[in-house]
């Protein structure tokens, strides 16, 4: 979608859009940085070994991940060749979100049962 929507760009758009450095390295391919340019690293995925903590992560990093398809549908304008996939990726999330929930309420559940021990 990335290539999509850079591939008509002019310099002019891209410097305009303060690009001009990312093209010089990347062109008009995919490069992984958050909107301040910090590069993406498996810094940004943990665990605790904690079920409940890292279920309660995992949803909420879900519903970040869905509402910024939504942000991203707003930026496409109505163009549905980039409507269609961002719609099916936000639904995605939802899913996700879902089964998570599911899943930490299962373990809850776990939890909160009475042990026996012999």
């Amino acid at each position: 979608m990335v290539s999509q929507i850079m591939q008509n760009a002019s310099m002019c758009d891209l410097k305009e859009a303060g690009l001009d450095g990312y093209y010089s390295m990347h062109d008009h391919g995919l490069f992984y940085t958050d909107p301040e340019g910090y590069k993406w690293t498996a810094d940004y995925v943990d665990g605790l070994n904690d079920p409940i903590t890292d279920l309660t992560a995992n949803i909420s990093a879900e519903q970040k991940a869905k509402q910024t398809y939504e942000y991203l549908m707003d930026l496409a304008c109505g163009d549905e060749s980039l409507l269609a996939p961002l719609r099916f990726l936000r639904e995605r999330e939802v899913v996700h979100y879902q089964r998570f929930g599911e899943a930490l309420e299962t373990v809850k559940d776990y939890y909160n049962q009475k042990k026996y021990f012999c």
